[in-house]
């Protein structure tokens, strides 16, 4: 499938019916809706029978340019800014915002079409949710998730054709309207902070008060090491570093063992004030593609070879979600990041051995972070949010996760990975919609976030209405 470069989205409402061609999930009609007709066949759905009723929606979105980012053997140099609408019976109106990414929640389905052709795919699973939304009343958000997410799913399998879809590919399609529902339940219920939008059965998760969270940024595979250098300059203590290097798996192992090497020669021997050893600690993110844990094992060795080993502070999502080898006897710490898609697969990835879990609650819905987040403190598993290359505010919905999760092990702050301002090439003009641009908390101070009683006073400014993105439904009506 391959799109012009100036789709929109009203070439794209014209083309989503050639999209819903291909096979519709019947929609839920309202709270008492029972079943729904799918091919012939009647499946029965629990009934909803919630306070706040879905009046109105809407979607649009906006196409963000970026600097390639090249990660999973490929790159992307797009991002869609997608926005849902939800307006209850009572008159409330809140809009939610979302970055695709399908290169990460499902890398087939990218490598099968144009970067418009993915991203086309993805919105389809947007504004199909909101189909089944209309009309429809809900409790709260989890329980509403919990409701749309597996018709959503399957809506998904069908047209992509992929049988095998990546629970990632819906739930990214979901967060728009999941941050549109939170906004929308906190109106109803009038919550202005984001301490009291938590359910009590997930606060223990969240409940820390970090002061400082630290900004990660990300370096894609093939970055020259001077620009990670300079980052390091700048007090960025903690940094991304994609692996997992285009090629075979013995010239990738080859390329990340060099890239290891200079990294670990040229700043291996910076001191920093936010970990116990006071060294800099190394956060490797290979993307699923070492097939073997031998390789792994591998690269490991090499790192133990150069002295490099003991900075390993987490080695991210090594191999792809089939892999099913144990990875706790690595003597590393080794996060699962995409093969965390519910709280369900976090738990089985604990099971493998998983020792830390990157959490994206703008990626996965704030929704399903509540509930792996709360998993892992269960489990005393630590966890740290990274980025999907987000807009600013965005930024700061993932910022009020990191921000109340506990410090990660062997160092002193919260983790929040922020790589947006490297690879928008309109950053600056994205910032600026912020509703508080100039607040001493929007941006990292020497690579660290600080965070004040202004900023939990006003939650990362998410409840704020956001003017651009309230201005792209205006020109609609």
């Amino acid at each position: 499938m391959q799109f012009m470069k100036n789709l929109n989205r009203r070439s794209f409402v014209k083309l989503s019916g050639a999209i819903g061609g291909i096979g519709l999930i019947g929609a839920a009609q309202g709270c008492n809706a029972e079943r729904t007709e799918q091919e012939g066949e009647k499946l029965e759905k629990p009934v909803i029978k919630g306070k706040i009723k879905i009046k109105n929606v809407s979607s649009t979105f906006e196409r963000e340019p970026l600097y390639p980012y090249r990660f999973k053997g490929s790159a992307v140099t797009e991002a869609w800014q997608t926005l849902a609408l939800l307006e209850s019976e009572s008159g409330q109106r809140k809009i939610g915002v979302a970055t695709q990414s399908v290169l990460w929640s499902d890398a087939s389905v990218f490598a099968e079409h144009s970067e418009d052709g993915g991203n086309a795919l993805m919105y389809a699973l947007t504004t199909q949710a909101l189909k089944m939304l209309k009309g429809l009343s809900f409790n709260d958000p989890i329980e509403l998730l919990d409701y749309i997410f597996p018709e959503v799913w399957e809506y998904g399998k069908k047209i992509t054709g992929h049988a095998d879809l990546r629970k990632t590919f819906a739930l990214n399609a979901l967060v728009a309207i999941d941050n549109a529902a939170w906004l929308l339940y906190a109106a109803e219920n009038n919550i202005t902070s984001f301490d009291d939008l938590i359910p009590q059965a997930f606060k223990e998760g969240l409940s820390n008060r970090n002061s400082k969270v630290a900004g990660i940024p990300s370096f894609a595979t093939g970055t020259p090491v001077e620009k990670i250098k300079k980052a390091a300059d700048e007090g960025y203590f903690i940094m991304k570093l994609k692996t997992g290097s285009p090629g075979t798996q013995s010239e990738m192992l080859e390329k990340d063992k060099a890239f290891l090497t200079a990294v670990h020669q040229s700043i291996g021997h910076y001191e920093t004030p936010y970990t116990q050893n006071g060294k800099i600690p190394y956060y490797f993110d290979a993307n699923g593609r070492y097939e073997k844990k031998e390789t792994l094992q591998r690269f490991l060795d090499h790192a133990k070879s150069i002295g490099a080993f003991e900075q390993l502070a987490v080695i991210e999502e090594p191999f792809d979600e089939s892999n099913e080898e144990y990875v706790g006897d690595l003597g590393v710490r080794v996060a699962a990041d995409e093969s965390a898609h519910t709280v369900e697969d976090a738990a089985h990835r604990i099971e493998l051995g998983y020792s830390a879990i990157a959490v994206k609650a703008i990626a996965k819905t704030l929704s399903m972070t509540m509930k792996i987040a709360q998993l892992a403190y269960e489990k005393q598993i630590p966890c740290f949010c990274a980025d999907l290359t987000v807009n600013p505010i965005l930024v700061e919905w993932n910022k009020n996760v990191a921000a109340r999760l506990p410090a990660f092990p062997g160092m002193t702050t919260g983790l929040q990975e922020a790589n947006g301002h490297q690879y928008y090439k309109q950053w600056a003009e994205m910032a600026s919609w912020h509703p508080y641009p100039d607040a001493g908390w929007v941006k990292t101070k020497k690579g660290v976030f600080e965070l004040d009683d202004d900023y939990y006073q006003k939650s990362g400014g998410i409840f704020a209405p956001v003017k651009h993105y309230e201005s792209l439904f205006d020109k609609d009506e």
